[in-house]
């Protein structure tokens, strides 16, 4: 019995940041321990820290076509049988003329599906397991049971419990949150990507100053662009500075920081997970509705969308002194930053990507009479 062929169509790049990779490498390692052959359709540019971590599980990276031909072409050649979507930019009617070539289809969405006919659906973000307009199909219940049916039949796995996260982040989980911990020079990590493609971390680097506080700041630096602003900011008195670029240690830093300022994407399910303490920056228009469902239940602080922080004249300072002031209170209050921590780790387990390859290898199964591995 020949084992699944699984193909994971993502970009990654400076513009477009790391997080549809980051997931996609998720699920890739699930299916690559189950024995299941993986490979990625796309383009991986610039960002020499993806390319590694594909590298090193032997992933191979294929060219990513972009028009629904193109893709079943590739799954044809490939002799694919199950192929995974995670772009806003390609052609909706690429998960139809999939499976319409009898290769199982799963589409990562944030919110909107974007009118794409998939066997299965994937929306990770907190909230989304909530009946509603947005995707037009309807949530699988948050406790498993029968699928549900969307317009084409298609599954909807909706929710945090399918958060797909990396080995380095469910290996490095903790048997409990972390407890309350008084210190006078909180450890700060801030990073907004594998890129930071929309340039926060210059100006949440100014905001953490802005507070007065004591504080060792490092900070993740996805681009040799990045670096150079952050030479310009200054720290305060008992305040520091620390560059590091991308690394697979990300998970180690996130565990001995005191608190961690990072955007609100991908990134906010492997915080939870982990039980970090976190205060979220709403960085582009795709993140919003999620970081808001997040800072409402508690999960992680909000400081605000960064178009604000950035804005010029009065606006701009009262949503940076806003954002400042929440900060404070974070680095003076261990059991504010232990609260945050305890409700975000109970809410992510570490086992989504197994629920999502469960789905994923039984539609294979149904289609192919092939078992699961």
């Amino acid at each position: 019995m020949n084992p699944p062929r699984i193909g994971l169509r993502c970009d990654a790049g400076p513009r477009t940041g790391v997080g549809h990779l980051v997931r996609c490498l998720a699920l890739g390692e699930e299916f690559l321990a189950r024995g299941a052959r993986v490979e990625l359709f796309g383009t991986v540019e610039r960002v020499g820290w993806a390319s590694a971590q594909l590298t090193a599980r032997g992933i191979p990276v294929r060219p990513g076509p972009d028009t629904p031909a193109g893709l079943v072409e590739a799954a044809r050649r490939h002799a694919l049988d199950a192929l995974v979507l995670d772009s806003y930019e390609l052609d909706p009617a690429g998960a139809g003329a999939l499976r319409a070539a009898g290769v199982v289809t799963l589409a990562i969405v944030d919110g909107d599906t974007r009118g794409q006919d998939a066997d299965l659906y994937l929306d990770q973000n907190f909230g989304a397991d909530t009946p509603g307009p947005a995707h037009g199909l309807t949530e699988e219940p948050a406790g498993g049971g029968a699928p549900g049916a969307g317009r084409a039949g298609g599954r909807m796995l909706a929710g945090v419990r399918y958060a797909l996260l990396r080995d380095a982040v469910t290996t490095a989980r903790p048997a409990a949150p972390p407890p309350a911990t008084p210190t006078q020079r909180p450890r700060v990590l801030a990073f907004f990507g594998g890129t930071d493609a929309v340039g926060a971390a210059p100006v949440l680097a100014r905001v953490l100053f802005d507070t007065g506080h004591p504080l060792e700041l490092t900070v993740v630096v996805g681009r040799p662009e990045i670096g150079a602003a952050l030479a310009q900011v200054v720290p305060g008195r008992g305040q520091s500075l620390h560059p590091v670029t991308p690394t697979d240690a990300l998970p180690t830093l996130i565990g001995a920081a005191d608190l961690v300022v990072s955007a609100a994407g991908t990134s906010t399910w492997e915080l939870c997970c982990l039980g970090a303490p976190a205060a979220l920056v709403c960085v582009v228009d795709n993140q919003r509705d999620s970081y808001h469902r997040v800072v409402a239940h508690g999960l992680a602080a909000g400081l605000g969308e960064l178009p604000d922080l950035v804005a010029p004249g009065l606006a701009g300072r009262t949503a940076r002194a806003d954002a400042a002031r929440t900060l404070r209170t974070l680095l003076t209050s261990p059991r504010r930053r232990a609260a945050l921590a305890a409700r975000a780790w109970a809410t992510v387990d570490g086992r989504g990507r197994t629920r999502v390859a469960d789905a994923l290898l039984t539609r294979i199964a149904d289609r192919t009479g092939v078992l699961n591995p």
